[in-house]
């Protein structure tokens, strides 16, 4: 079996300056490390490696998840910031005011400044 050491999520970027600035002026994450290939942030106590390539933003489906406590708060917080999230009509998944309510769990869509896709969700109870 894979026995892992860690793990880390990974996400492409076209430009590593843009995408850093993005991260620390809308989202409030720091860098904790950084490489000749990209960054390294913690975020939620998860290793989110972002690193430059000509192929970011080419996913068409979510990236990254972030788990949130109130995800109301956390939208209206990165709106003051300039983030704009994405409203969908799709069978099975209807956002309000860019919000899904998902049978009791919430969820919410914005992609970042190198066009990936990143969700935040809150579980319910």
């Amino acid at each position: 079996m894979l026995n892992a050491k860690s793990a880390a999520a990974v996400l492409p970027a076209i430009d590593l300056d843009r995408a850093r600035q993005y991260y620390d002026d809308k989202l409030g994450w720091k860098p904790d490390g950084q490489d000749a290939g990209g960054l390294m942030y913690t975020v939620g106590g998860t290793s989110v490696y972002v690193y430059e390539t000509t192929f970011a933003g080419t996913a068409r489906n979510t990236a990254l998840m972030v788990e949130v406590d109130d995800l109301q708060s956390v939208v209206d917080e990165l709106r003051a910031a300039g983030v704009a999230f994405a409203d969908y009509d799709l069978p099975g998944l209807t956002t309000v005011d860019g919000i899904a309510d998902l049978e009791g769990e919430k969820a919410a869509w914005f992609t970042d400044s190198e066009g990936n896709i990143i969700a935040l969700g809150q579980r319910s109870g």
